[in-house]
């Protein structure tokens, strides 16, 4: 049977207001990736392998600070942050380990990681192929978006333009290696979490995506080549019924983006494929087991909202990294809304409320008034050179601290409704040990290889970013020969230089 429609839109329609596919979740569920990383890669290997015995469904790998900003664990400013934030990745030694016994050609592992992106799914294409997986089927995703790392975040290596290269490269390389990959997840999380509003985080995140299909066009490739693979990633936040209408509204506008800007003509390519993941900056540290409440209702918007995967933070996370049992609690919140709260009846079940739908394309047009503005400013990398998306984040953020501080905004045991101080639950804690088994890992590494055949390898790949040369077959063999994640990065900051903000 048919399901309803209202007015001329069907789930599984252009402009795909209400769902990509016809039948949403009756077919077939959302991906539940629960994102995990710390430590040591043998320590975070346990967790995937903890957290797939429990019933998740896809993995997200969480990177540490050094990792995220192409330095080795013995690098001077890597020290005090290995293993802290995610897991500490140096060389191919270090992926084997964290995938180990894990069968990539089944698993979609997803990689929130920017700057190192192209190390990064090099490592994880090497393990692949050394577990005997057919690359061609290989699916998952790479994180692989630079501009927000200038907007919101700060992970960033390289300037903005031989940034953007690098992830063209990638785009290229994937589209003939890895075709089921999805080449980069255009995010607006962390555009929400710096303080944005729902329509700036649609606007910035779409402004961001037209950046990387005008410079993949500029730089030869066909728009129905890469389209496909492009995926976003949201925030779920407090406001249930603006969230739901928030998924709707980003998903209606990328289509006609895609269609009538840049003529796209697989349908696919106008199809927004995203994940989303709970607000971390809603959680709190007073009466940390309310967070289970907001978490719950954020998942469920998300879901509502025809979230295509999803990943639910754990009740401790205001306090520290999340304890297995933690970890286990927020996979049961989607276990439960996918499998007993009967929302996955019905594609789109929302779809014709009067408030729904109004709230819908309040936040298109809101959206797009701003991705004008930005377009006629220059585009994106204009309007981040001029710190036009910062400020108004900025001013976002500022405003609702302001209503946070006079009671306006209630935050319950925060602001309103606290309670005397208690004992926090107990604390995962990362072991202060593994930085220096990290670093005699890479020292050790360095001591073992052939060192004319590494030294060769990145040579390279500098002569690549040197010229037009697509950088991908060049990093990939320098993390065959072994070369570590900071020997290669290092050699792309001698031609490509670091990026300071002004």
């Amino acid at each position: 049977m048919a399901p309803p429609t209202f007015g001329d839109e069907r789930p599984g329609e252009f402009p795909y207001t209400r769902g990509i596919y016809r039948d949403m979740y009756r077919s077939r569920l959302w991906t539940m990736r629960q994102y995990a990383g710390f430590g040591t890669a043998e320590q975070s290997n346990l967790r995937y392998r903890y957290l797939l015995s429990q019933g998740t469904t896809g993995l997200s790998v969480a990177f540490d600070l050094p990792t995220q900003m192409g330095m080795d664990p013995d690098h001077p400013l890597a020290a005090g942050e290995v293993g802290k934030v995610g897991v500490s990745i140096a060389s191919i030694v270090d992926m084997e380990l964290l995938f180990e016994s894990i069968p990539l050609e089944k698993i979609s592992t997803s990689m929130t990681i920017n700057s190192t992106a192209a190390i990064l799914l090099s490592l994880c294409v090497l393990v692949a192929s050394g577990q005997g997986a057919n690359l061609k089927g290989l699916s998952g995703t790479i994180q692989n978006d630079i501009l927000k790392e200038y907007i919101a975040r700060g992970t960033y290596i390289y300037p903005p333009r031989p940034a953007m290269r690098l992830i063209t490269d990638v785009f290229a390389w994937a589209a003939q290696e890895l075709p089921e990959w999805n080449t980069i997840s255009i995010s607006g999380y962390h555009i929400r979490e710096a303080g944005s509003t729902a329509i700036q985080e649609v606007a910035f995140t779409l402004s961001d995506a037209i950046a990387y299909v005008e410079a993949a066009v500029g730089a030869g490739l066909d728009v129905d080549s890469f389209a496909p693979r492009l995926s976003f990633f949201f925030n779920s936040h407090n406001g249930f019924l603006e969230e739901i209408a928030k998924y709707r509204a980003a998903r209606r506008l990328w289509a006609r983006i895609m269609k009538e800007r840049f003529h796209a003509t697989d349908p696919k390519g106008m199809m927004m494929r995203f994940h989303v993941q709970t607000a971390g900056s809603s959680l709190t540290a007073q009466q940390p087991d309310v967070n289970v409440v907001r978490t719950t209702i954020q998942a469920l918007s998300a879901v509502l909202g025809g979230a295509q995967s999803l990943h639910t933070n754990g009740r401790d996370e205001a306090l520290g990294l999340p304890t297995e049992q933690s970890a286990r609690l927020a996979l049961r919140t989607q276990q439960v809304i996918a499998y007993e709260s009967g929302v996955t009846a019905e594609p789109d079940p929302l779809g014709g409320s009067a408030y729904i739908e109004k709230l819908t394309a309040q936040i298109e047009q809101g959206a797009d008034d701003y991705i004008k503005r930005i377009d006629e400013m220059g585009g994106t990398l204009a309007a981040i050179e001029r710190g036009f998306i910062q400020s108004e984040i900025h001013n976002a953020a500022y405003e609702f601290q302001q209503r946070i501080e006079t009671k306006e905004a209630v935050v319950v045991g925060v602001n309103r409704f606290e309670e005397e101080s208690s004992e926090p639950p107990p604390l995962f804690r990362v072991d202060r040990a593994i930085e220096e088994q990290q670093v005699q890992r890479v020292r050790a590494l360095r001591a073992s290889r052939h060192a004319a055949g590494v030294d060769a390898s990145l040579f390279e790949v500098e002569r690549a970013a040197r010229c037009s040369d697509n950088l991908m077959p060049r990093i990939l063999a320098a993390c065959a020969a072994k070369a570590t994640l900071g020997e290669i990065s290092d050699r792309l900051r001698s031609v490509f230089g670091e990026y300071r903000e002004r």
